[in-house]
């Protein structure tokens, strides 16, 4: 069994903190999101509109634009070559629909150009889904077993969840300054709709930052729980 006092004191000081600011990050978004939604752009470009616009800048011709269902659900899918949009961002012409659309844009033109980071995230994907599966399987053998081995290869796995998120943050980060650069550059919207454009899409990066932080939480509260029952073995 796991001593109790770690599921007190390590979540109350290191996990409860960071689920708070995730929280934040998540509310921050939405707030971000529905406030911007409502703004049309001046130009009247839609969600759609403009994604076809960056990929045609970019000679991604073959790249397909779709409307996917869901909120806040777009994402760029490699394999399928497509740029699939939320019904809210799809045909909407607002400066939240904008942002997102030329953010998830900026991942195909990642994809194309073979930016480093996507291409290192893209790599360790099967690996850290191996390790998500089976590191609390193998936590809570080791723990069972009192084995410090197992239980180190359970952490490992954490650990590999916690690099995955680490190597997110300038994939997204890139892809939302791209987004920005190709907004002005193409006139998309104008300064004061830029700045809103901005506000969106860096509360969307926020998220990541909690998710990393999240795992770096959960794999040190780990490592405290795994050295706590290793000293009292001694």
């Amino acid at each position: 069994m796991v001593p109790y006092y770690y599921f007190d004191t390590s979540y109350v000081l290191i996990i409860l903190p960071v689920l708070l600011f995730a929280l934040w990050a998540q509310a921050g978004v939405r707030s971000a999101y529905s406030r911007y939604s409502k703004v049309r752009g001046a130009r009247g470009y839609t969600g759609a509109q403009v994604a076809r616009q960056i990929l045609d800048q970019n000679g991604l011709y073959h790249i397909r634009v779709e409307r996917v269902a869901g909120s806040l659900s777009d994402h760029y899918d490699p394999k399928s070559q497509v740029v699939r949009l939320s019904e809210g961002v799809y045909d909407s012409a607002s400066i939240s629909a904008v942002g997102i659309a030329a953010h998830e844009c900026g991942h195909a033109v990642q994809h194309a150009q073979g930016y480093a980071p996507l291409k290192l995230r893209s790599a360790v994907i099967p690996v850290t889904n191996i390790g998500s599966q089976l590191a609390i399987p193998i936590l809570l053998v080791g723990f069972l077993l009192n084995s410090y081995p197992l239980m180190l290869l359970g952490v490992f796995g954490y650990a590999l969840m916690a690099l995955f998120q680490l190597i997110t943050l300038p994939v997204e980060f890139n892809a939302s300054s791209r987004a920005m650069e190709v907004i002005a550059g193409s006139h998309i919207l104008d300064e004061d709709e830029q700045r809103g454009a901005k506000k969106v899409l860096r509360a969307a990066a926020m998220t990541y930052v909690a998710a990393l932080a999240s795992a770096l939480a959960q794999l040190l509260r780990l490592l405290l729980m795994v050295g706590g029952r290793r000293n009292s073995r001694r």
